[in-house]
């Protein structure tokens, strides 16, 4: 059979044709390539405040009230979280203390600088002392640490000089040493603990200090922590510095009135103060963390990859208003309460 010749002009036309047609097809895709290397390029790190203005009311958690303790100086409401999962004999005299009005008229006696500001009965002698009240006990267990085992930990990724393992309990900073199975809570700013002497077990929580410097971590383990503040150190850290050994004040009229500390529910609602604080186990905070460790702010030349214990952030906020629409629900169901109550009282 006579074999199909194509001769030389048809055969460059038809491979014109080709490049032609392969031009077009790259071009084309050209776009949908560009789409997907946009789509792989890892998307920026937000920064702190980005990750917070993102964050679901799922991220927030509300302080109990019987939790929270009012810290009341003329210059404005300290906020305290006490910490029951650590120290629950303290925190039980704390409470009994606070619902017996035990503060009330004392004073912040002690202001040293870049340490702590303690309050409490200033009298020397203990026969001069006030009373502590009903329920409230003298004697109590130093409560130092406690078990590790099926405490919720949310840990850091970096090592730390103080312990085994650093992170967040209940959204307090503590340690953890899983091998001695001991977790406790950690001596970062504002941190709340309870002053004694030199036995372990001479603290009834009487007298509390807040810590106002860099964070004296060597105290872990040796004093009983209860708690944090939560708002208002900027009302403890101002505080003039006492001249006394120890930042003691030399003069009583050198120190701070406290006009009261009551528990959060023993407040009447509408003087209650509103806080939210973010919670430490969520994707959310490990990603503020992470934020907080590698600062990709454009300021930043060098990047950390490290961050301490008592230099995470826990932010907290007033709780945001509720919508419109279950405002008008929870009306309507006081309403219907209130009805029903009119209804069942006029029953004889």
């Amino acid at each position: 059979m006579p074999k199909s010749v194509l001769s030389k002009p048809a055969f460059e036309s038809g491979a014109n044709r080709l490049r032609r047609t392969l031009l077009c097809a790259l071009l084309a895709a050209l776009p949908l390539a560009q789409a997907a290397a946009e789509d792989a390029t890892p998307a920026k790190p937000r920064s702190m405040q980005e990750i917070l203005d993102a964050s679901r009311p799922s991220d927030w958690r509300t302080p109990e009230n019987k939790n929270l303790l009012y810290l009341e100086l003329e210059s404005g409401r300290v906020l305290i979280e006490l910490a029951p999962g650590f120290a629950p004999a303290h925190v039980a005299n704390i409470r009994a203390l606070a619902k017996n009005g035990y503060w009330s008229g004392m004073s912040i006696n002690r202001s040293q600088d870049n340490f702590v500001v303690q309050w409490g009965d200033p009298a020397q002698e203990e026969k001069d002392r006030k009373p502590l009240g009903r329920g409230a006990k003298a004697k109590l267990p130093a409560e130092f640490a406690r078990k590790a085992k099926g405490l919720p930990f949310d840990r850091l990724p970096d090592v730390d000089g103080w312990a085994p393992e650093v992170g967040f309990s209940g959204g307090f900073p503590a340690g953890r040493d899983q091998t001695a199975d001991t977790a406790w809570m950690a001596h970062c700013y504002g941190t709340v603990g309870a002053g004694r002497d030199m036995a372990a077990d001479s603290s009834n929580g009487t007298e509390l200090y807040v810590v106002i410097g860099q964070s004296p971590r060597q105290l872990d383990r040796n004093i009983t922590v209860v708690g944090r503040v939560l708002q208002g150190m900027e009302l403890l850290s101002v505080l003039p510095r006492g001249t006394g050994p120890l930042g003691f004040y030399e003069q009583p009229s050198q120190r701070t009135p406290i006009k009261a500390i009551r528990l959060a529910s023993d407040v009447p609602k509408k003087e209650r103060v509103g806080i939210e604080v973010l919670r430490t186990d969520t994707p959310l905070f490990a990603e503020l963390v992470e934020a907080r460790r590698n600062r990709r702010d454009e300021w930043y030349k060098h990047m950390a990859g490290h961050i301490d214990l008592c230099n995470v952030p826990l932010p907290t906020r007033a709780p945001p208003p509720k919508p419109v629409a279950e405002k008008k629900a929870k009306s309507k169901a006081k309403k219907r309460t209130r009805t029903s109550a009119a209804r069942g009282g006029g029953k004889a």
